[in-house]
């Protein structure tokens, strides 16, 4: 049994990984630990952490939508394949050998990183995009899904890149985008470790009341300054989640 110290520690914790994830993406790399650090067990944690930061997201995403950064509608097949990405990847994490990520992950995020911080046309400003939004956003999905149900740390940051690169989207919206397939690929995984009783639902209440909160305040944040605060939290966010990866093993 949690105490009330805690839960309110929790909620404080939740807060803040909502608010950088509703910018940047990366809140978990917060709220893991914090979890750890309360005693909860490694399983128990990571389904907790999916539970406290899909309210957040979501959060985040409605907030966006509602700002007109979001065009639902464009989104729906990308968002039913991501789904089905994390659902399978989350089924099969114990059955494949992901040590090789250990490595390949934290490169690709300090690429993402210095792509932010060097690329000289990064703005809020759509460009062309160099594949069609609606053949080739579900099989984005899928992918970053699929790998955020077997690993993880940098979705948020793979999507970004994603939607700037290959769809041309300007900083802002393609934060709002990446925050609807961001839940959705958590509720994927969730679905699993809710069936199997992982979550701790006092901590994860606890948490997800901070993440109203801060997935709110990120969001307007983030909408208001756009590229100018998304740019350098991502690239501090990529390295920051690099680094723990490496450093971790």
């Amino acid at each position: 049994m949690l105490e009330p110290m805690v839960l309110l520690a929790l909620a404080g914790v939740g807060m803040l990984a909502g608010f950088v994830d509703a910018i940047a993406g990366g809140g978990g790399m917060i709220a893991l630990p914090a979890l750890l650090s309360a005693g909860l067990p490694p399983v128990a944690a990571l389904a907790t952490n999916k539970l406290q930061s899909v309210i957040g997201t979501g959060m985040a995403a409605v907030t966006y939508w509602r700002r007109g950064f979001i065009n639902l509608r464009a989104l729906v097949p990308a968002i039913a394949a991501t789904y089905a990405g994390s659902f399978a990847g989350a089924l099969i994490v114990k059955q494949i050998d992901t040590s090789l990520l250990n490595v390949a992950v934290p490169v690709a995020l300090i690429c993402i990183a210095l792509y932010f911080l060097f690329a000289p046309n990064l703005s809020d400003a759509d460009r062309a995009a160099r594949l069609p939004f609606a053949r080739f956003v579900p099989l984005l999905g899928f992918g970053i899904g699929f790998y955020d149900g077997i690993f993880g740390p940098g979705t948020g940051s793979f999507l970004t890149i994603g939607f700037v690169m290959l769809f041309g989207l300007g900083l802002t919206r393609a934060s709002g985008n990446t925050k609807v397939l961001n839940v959705t690929s958590n509720l994927a995984a969730l679905t699993i470790f809710v069936s199997a009783g992982d979550v701790i639902w006092p901590a994860a209440l606890a948490m997800a009341a901070g993440q109203l909160v801060g997935g709110y305040l990120g969001a307007r944040i983030g909408i208001r300054f756009g590229a100018r605060i998304i740019r350098p939290l991502v690239v501090v966010v990529s390295i920051a989640l690099a680094l723990r990866i490496l450093l971790a093993h």
